[in-house]
C-alpha cells in the first residue's frame, strides 16, 4: 500500500478518517522504515491540511508550517506534530480562534502537539533568542495556506543561521556536549537514549544545522543509513511499547529485534552501536573543522591590520606556502612528524611525497605519529590510506610492529586515532579477528564499554603501567587481544587463546613472545579471580598460580594487565582492597619463581671485523665507527637471544634482542670516561633514534698491544630522511670524546629553533637497582619514554655518578624504552647498597628535569 492509498483511503479530512489509516498503516505491516514514515507523513499532512482549509475559511495572510522533526517528514508511530501556525500580524481574535480549531482536534486523538503562532518577524526573533528554535526553524515545510509567507520565513531563518554562525555554532557544540554529558554515549549504552545521547538523532539534527551553515560539512559516507537504523529501531520501539520513548530499555530489547526482523537483542544493539558511531565520528570531523574555519575567520582582520602597516607583507606571504602573519610564517605550515606524516593546520596528513601504495606500514606510522604529537588524524588522509595502501605481509615488518605498540601506548590520545582508522575499516583489514567484537554489546552492569572499546581502554590503562614490566610491548599488545574471544562461542579465555597466539605470529612476533601473548590472554583473570576467591595461605593456592605463569618476567605482566583490565572495566571491578589482595599473591608467587643469582653469560669471542675496529681504535687513539644497513632477518630469528640479565630480575628476563631496525651501527673506541654519553648525543645530534644499544669491554686476542677497547654494538634509524655518512659522525665523536664539541648545549639549541610537538603525557620514568642481578656489577635499570636524547640524559648522569658502566644493553619497544647498565668502581666491584640507590635516585631526577 502506497501513501497515495493510505491517503485515499481516508476519505474526507478529519478526525474519524485520519485516525482509521493511520492505525491501518501502523498495524498492518505492509509498510516499515523510510516508506512508512513518508507515508505517515503525506497522511498527516493532508489531514492538517484539510483541517486548516476548513478552519481558515478563505482568510489570507496565514500558513500552516511544520517545523522539526515532522518538518523533517520523519514521523515515527508515537511523534509529537511540531507545528507554527505562521500570520502576517492580522486580527488577533479570529488568530486565536484559529489555532483552536486547529489545535483541538489533534489533542482530541491523544496526538502530542508541539505548537505555536507567531508572525515572521515574531519567528524570527524568537530563533534569534533560543537557538533550538532556530534549529526547528531550519527544517520548516510548507503545510498550507499562504505560501508565500512560509517562503519568506524559510529564506530569512536560513539567512539569519548562516549570518550567525560564526556565533551560533559554537553554543550549538556547547549544547551537543552539555547533552552528551547529561546522557552518555550512545554507541556504549546498555539502555542507550535514541535521541539525545552522543550519536544519536539529536546530533544528527545537529550536523545538518553545521552544513546548512555553509561554514563547514561532515563526512556524507554512511550517515544517511546510520539516521536511517536509529529512526526504524525508534520506530518499532514505539510499535512495540506503545509509547513515546526513545530509552531502549532492556526488557523492550528482544521485542524491538522481533518487530526489526533481527536474531536478537545483541544483533540489535550492535546496529545501534554501529550508527552512533558513524554519527559520532562524523561530529568530530564536522566540530573540529567548524574551529578550524572560525580561527582561520579570526586572524583575517590581524592579516589586513598587518598589510596595512607594512608595505612588504604580501611579499613575504607570496613567498611562502599560504597566507601568513608577521615575520612571513606560513599559517599552512607543514611540520615533519614521521616517514610520511607531517602536521599541518592541527592535523596529521600525509607528506606530499608519501606513497601509501608503495608503503604498507604507512597508516600504522600515520596512527602512532598522530597521537605521539596529539594531533587528529586527517579524514582525507585516513580515506586515501583506506583506499590506497597495500595489505601487510604476513608476518608484519619489525616497524610495523613497533609502531602499532606506539599508538598503543600513546595513551588516552591513541582513542581519538584508532576511531579514525576504524572508521574507514582500516582496523579490521589490520586485525581480521577485530570484526568479532566490533561494537559487540557486554550484559554485564559492571562493563562501561563496547568488547572492541573496552580492549582499547585496556590498553590506554596498560600505557600508564609501562614502567612496572620490562617488555612493554607485550602488555600493551596483550591488553588489546586479552578480550578477543568473546567473539566466538565458548570460554572467551580458551577461545582467544589460540586467536591471541595466532595474531601474534601475524604481526611478527617471534614462537616465544607469541606463547607469552597467549598464556597473558588464556590467565588475564587468574591473579584476580584466585586472590579474591582464594585462601592465599594456602601454599597449594600459591603453587597452582605459579605453575600457570611460569616465570617472573611473565607474572609482572600479567599483574599489569589485571589492573588494566579491572580499571577499563569499571570502577565496580577494582579497589584498593582488591589491588592489595593481587599485590599480595603477586608477592607470594614471585618467591616461588625467583631462582638463585645467574650472571650475565660471557660474551662470545670478537668477530674478525670487531677484532679489526678494535686494533684500529688503538692504532689511531680514536673512535672507528662503521655504519650500514642490514635486512631484516625472519621473524623467528630476531628475538631468540637468551637474556643477559639473572632470571631473578623479572623485567630483563622476558627481553630478547628486537628484530633489526635502521641500520646497524658498530664503534670501536679506547675505554675512557664519557663514551656513552658521546656517542648517543652524537647520534641524537644527528636525529638518529636508537633502537637497540650494546656496550661491552672488549678483550682483545693475544698479540694485540694496547688498552681496553670498548665495543659498541647499536641498530639506529634516521629519524628523517637519510642517515649520515660514517666520517661524520667519527668527526663529531672524536670532538665529542676531547670535549670541544658541546653536545647538551647543541641539543638545547635545535629543540628551541624546532621544538618537537609531544602531546602524549607518558608515564614519569622509573630508575631501579636490580635486587641481586649480578654478582660482579651493580644492575641499574631505567625505564621511560623513548625520546630523542635519552641515553645521552642516562650515560651524562651516570658519569656524574662517578661510576664506569661495564656493559650496557638498551631496547626500544615502541616509544618505551627499558635499559639495564651494569656499572662498577672505577676500581671494579658493585656498588654498595646504599651508594647504588643514590645513583638510582640521580639519574631518576635527572630524566624527570
Amino acid at each position: 500500500m502506497t501513501g497515495t492509498d493510505v491517503r485515499s483511503q481516508a476519505g474526507k479530512p478529519g478526525p474519524g478518517g485520519y485516525a482509521a489509516a493511520r492505525l491501518r498503516l501502523l498495524t498492518e505491516g505492509t509498510h516499515s522504515g523510510p516508506p512508512r514514515r513518508a507515508a505517515l507523513a503525506a497522511l498527516t499532512d493532508d489531514w492538517l491540511a484539510g483541517l486548516f482549509t476548513g478552519a481558515a475559511e478563505g482568510r489570507r495572510g496565514v500558513s500552516l508550517v511544520a517545523v522539526g522533526g515532522y518538518g523533517r517528514g520523519e514521523l515515527s508511530p508515537r511523534s509529537d506534530l511540531d507545528l507554527l501556525l505562521l500570520h502576517d500580524g492580522g486580527d488577533a481574535k479570529e488568530t486565536a480562534a484559529l489555532a483552536d480549531r486547529l489545535w483541538y482536534p489533534v489533542w482530541d486523538l491523544g496526538l502530542a502537539l508541539d505548537h505555536s503562532v507567531r508572525t515572521p518577524a515574531e519567528a524570527r526573533r524568537t530563533a534569534g533568542e533560543d537557538l533550538k528554535v532556530q534549529l526547528g526553524l531550519l527544517d520548516a515545510r510548507h503545510l498550507a495556506g499562504d505560501r508565500g509567507l512560509t517562503a519568506v520565513l524559510r529564506t530569512t531563518v536560513l539567512a539569519d543561521w548562516r549570518d550567525q554562525a560564526p556565533k551560533r555554532l559554537p553554543e550549538l557544540q556547547d549544547l551537543c556536549t552539555e547533552r552528551a554529558q547529561r546522557h552518555g554515549e550512545l554507541q556504549y549504552l546498555l539502555e542507550p537514549d535514541l535521541k539525545e545521547a552522543r550519536g544519536g538523532l539529536r546530533d544528527a539534527t545537529a550536523l545538518r544545522a553545521v552544513a546548512a551553515s555553509w561554514l563547514a560539512d561532515a563526512p556524507r559516507q554512511g550517515l544517511a543509513d546510520a539516521r536511517r537504523r536509529l529512526l526504524d529501531v525508534r520506530d518499532a520501539l514505539h510499535l512495540t511499547t506503545g509509547r513515546a520513548t526513545d530509552r531502549l530499555a532492556l526488557q523492550e530489547q528482544d521485542q524491538v529485534a522481533a518487530e526489526l526482523g533481527l536474531l536478537d537483542a545483541d544483533t540489535l544493539l550492535r546496529q545501534v552501536y554501529e550508527a552512533a558511531r558513524v554519527l559520532s565520528y562524523a561530529g568530530d570531523i564536522a566540530w573540529r573543522e567548524v574551529r578550524r574555519v572560525l580561527r582561520a575567520r579570526a586572524v583575517r582582520p590581524r592579516l589586513r591590520e598587518e598589510t596595512r602597516e607594512r608595505g612588504d607583507f604580501l611579499r613575504r606571504v607570496v613567498a611562502g606556502d599560504g597566507w601568513a602573519l608577521g615575520g612571513g610564517k606560513p599559517l599552512a605550515e607543514r611540520s615533519p612528524l614521521a616517514e610520511g606524516v607531517v602536521e599541518q593546520d592541527g592535523e596529521a596528513v600525509l607528506a606530499l611525497t608519501a606513497r601509501p601504495e608503495r608503503d604498507p606500514v604507512l597508516p600504522l606510522r600515520a596512527a602512532a605519529a598522530a597521537a605521539q604529537a596529539g594531533l587528529p588524524l586527517s579524514p582525507h588522509a585516513v580515506r586515501r590510506l583506506a583506499a590506497t595502501t597495500r595489505p601487510l605481509p604476513t608476518p608484519w615488518p619489525a616497524e610495523a610492529r613497533e609502531q602499532l605498540v606506539t599508538l598503543l601506548g600513546s595513551g588516552r590520545l591513541a582513542v581519538e586515532v584508532w576511531e579514525a582508522l576504524e572508521a574507514e575499516g582500516l582496523v579490521t583489514r589490520l586485525l581480521p579477528d577485530w570484526e568479532r567484537v566490533r561494537c559487540r554489546p557486554q550484559r554485564n552492569a559492571v562493563h562501561l564499554w563496547t568488547v572492541d572499546r573496552h580492549l582499547i581502554e585496556t590498553a590506554v590503562r596498560a600505557s600508564a603501567l609501562t614502567r612496572r614490566v620490562g617488555r612493554p610491548d607485550l602488555l600493551l599488545v596483550a591488553a588489546l587481544l586479552h578480550d578477543i574471544g568473546k567473539g566466538w562461542p565458548g570460554d572467551h579465555r580458551v577461545v582467544g587463546e589460540t586467536i591471541a597466539g595466532d595474531v601474534a605470529a601475524r604481526i611478527g612476533f617471534d614462537r616465544a613472545d607469541a606463547a607469552v601473548l597467549a598464556g597473558l590472554v588464556r590467565h588475564h583473570l587468574l591473579l584476580v579471580e584466585t586472590a579474591t576467591r582464594r585462601d592465599l595461605d594456602d601454599p597449594a593456592t600459591v603453587r597452582s598460580v605459579a605453575e600457570a605463569v611460569g616465570t617472573p618476567g611473565t607474572l609482572e605482566l600479567l599483574h599489569a594487565l589485571t589492573e588494566a583490565d579491572a580499571l577499563a572495566t569499571g570502577p565496580a571491578a577494582w579497589s584498593s582492597w582488591r589491588g592489595f589482595l593481587v599485590a599480595e599473591l603477586v608477592r607470594r608467587v614471585s618467591a616461588v619463581l625467583t631462582g638463585d643469582v645467574i650472571d650475565a653469560p660471557e660474551a662470545a669471542a670478537p668477530t674478525a671485523e670487531q677484532e679489526r675496529l678494535a686494533a684500529e681504535a688503538l692504532r689511531t687513539g680514536g673512535p672507528v665507527p662503521v655504519l650500514r644497513a642490514r635486512p631484516e632477518p625472519p621473524a623467528e630469528e630476531h628475538q631468540g637471544k637468551p637474556s643477559k640479565e639473572s632470571s631473578k630480575e623479572p623485567s630483563r628476563e622476558l627481553s630478547g634482542e628486537p628484530e633489526p631496525l635502521g641500520a646497524e651501527l658498530l664503534i670501536a673506541v679506547p675505554d675512557q670516561p664519557g663514551v656513552l654519553p658521546a656517542v648517543a648525543g652524537v647520534l641524537a645530534t644527528h636525529r638518529l633514534t636508537v633502537r637497540t644499544a650494546e656496550l661491552r669491554a672488549l678483550d682483545l686476542p693475544d698479540g694485540v698491544d694496547g688498552g681496553s677497547v670498548l665495543l659498541l654494538d647499536w641498530r639506529v634509524a634516521a629519524e628523517y630522511g637519510s642517515l649520515p655518512q660514517a666520517t661524520r659522525l667519527r668527526a663529531d665523536l672524536v670532538r665529542a670524546l676531547d670535549g670541544t664539541l658541546d653536545i647538551a648545549a647543541r641539543l638545547a639549541e635545535r629543540d628551541a629553533a624546532h621544538p618537537r610537538r609531544r602531546g602524549v603525557v607518558a608515564p614519569p620514568p622509573r630508575v631501579t637497582v636490580a635486587p641481586a642481578a649480578s654478582r660482579h656489577a651493580t644492575v641499574i635499570e631505567v625505564r621511560a619514554q623513548d625520546a630523542p636524547g635519552l641515553l645521552f640524559r642516562i650515560g651524562r648522569a651516570l658519569e656524574d655518578a662517578g661510576v664506569r658502566v661495564r656493559s650496557a644493553h638498551a631496547s626500544t619497544w615502541g616509544a618505551n624504552a627499558v635499559d639495564a647498565f651494569y656499572v662498577t668502581h672505577w676500581a671494579g666491584g658493585p656498588l654498595p647498597l646504599e651508594e647504588a640507590a643514590s645513583v638510582a635516585r640521580q639519574v631518576e631526577e635527572a630524566l624527570r628535569a
